[in-house]
């Protein structure tokens, strides 16, 4: 089993200290969340908290995805970053296969790309992105992202993406994982199909179950049940060495965890000294006893 360390909507100053702490306490991997605007006014919900409420994310500030992996990757030697979720479709994939290559290549391949759907119509419309067939859009756009970060020249003509015969330099010397997120039978299935692991997002505790039941169904559907595929959990067994043993027998690859609710209005007070103390305290109580 592996652990992932999330943290987000907290003191930007914290985050390149966290790393470092979370790399010498024996995690596996950080997690680094996404978010481009916040509308003043919107009526859609968020998929991941009980009421769908979004109040919670005013305010908080949200450095750019992979400039926070480049600053922390640069003070850090082994602990590998998961980006939680990227909101893909609404991006030039061309762009975020540039970006992809070069973290990996500057951080000797400690990335898994962890891509999604942003839940957010306003995302679309600011980056002059059609919001209908946002799904098919990606589709797209992960195929550009394999073709463009695998080396040579790679051409695609699709009904979103037509592109040439052209290369990028560099690129990894390993593949980037591409862990997909969501819940629905859409993403489900688009991670069983192309993705080389699932990202799942939180929500009702119960409903865990159900998704990985819906995730074995959709990769026997799709023939790939047989691949090496991750699967990046949130549960509150994570917090057990008991609880880990029965994730890990559920197919349970790798673990989210994080010490604080950060679904609430206002700053962030926790000081830093302390989410350090949280996270190591962790590692002792826990990852040191199930990766012994």
């Amino acid at each position: 089993m592996r652990f992932t360390y999330t943290e987000t909507m907290t003191d930007p100053a914290h985050f390149l200290p966290l790393a470092r702490a979370a790399e010498a306490a024996g995690y596996s991997s950080f997690g680094v969340p996404d978010s481009l605007i916040y509308p003043q006014e919107s009526d859609t919900r968020y998929p991941y908290t009980p009421q769908g409420d979004r109040a919670f994310l005013a305010d908080k500030s949200f450095i750019e995805t992979f400039i926070l992996i480049a600053a922390m990757g640069a003070v850090t030697s082994t602990i590998r970053f998961t980006p939680f979720v990227l909101k893909l479709p609404i991006r030039p994939p061309v762009l975020v296969a540039k970006q992809a290559s070069s973290i990996a290549c500057l951080t000797g391949n400690r990335l898994a790309l962890g891509v999604g759907l942003s839940p957010w119509p306003e995302d679309f419309a600011a980056m002059g992105v059609p919001w209908s067939r946002r799904g098919e859009r990606m589709d797209e756009a992960i195929a550009v992202l394999r073709g463009l970060t695998g080396g040579g020249y790679f051409e695609y003509h699709g009904d979103y993406y037509d592109l040439p015969p052209v290369k990028m330099e560099p690129t990894p010397a390993e593949p980037i994982p591409i862990l997909v997120g969501g819940h629905s039978d859409a993403a489900l299935r688009r991670a069983a199909r192309l993705g080389d692991g699932w990202m799942h997002g939180g929500g009702n505790p119960e409903e865990l179950d159900l998704l990985l039941d819906r995730l074995a169904t959709a990769r026997r559907d799709e023939g790939t049940a047989g691949r090496p595929f991750e699967i990046h959990a949130i549960s509150l067994d994570a917090y057990t060495v008991d609880g880990v043993k029965r994730l890990a027998d559920k197919g349970i690859t790798d673990l989210i965890v994080g010490f604080r609710w950060p679904y609430v209005k206002g700053p962030d007070t926790e000081p830093l000294a302390t989410k350090i103390e949280h996270l190591e305290r962790f590692a002792e109580s826990v990852i040191a006893r199930v990766t012994s």
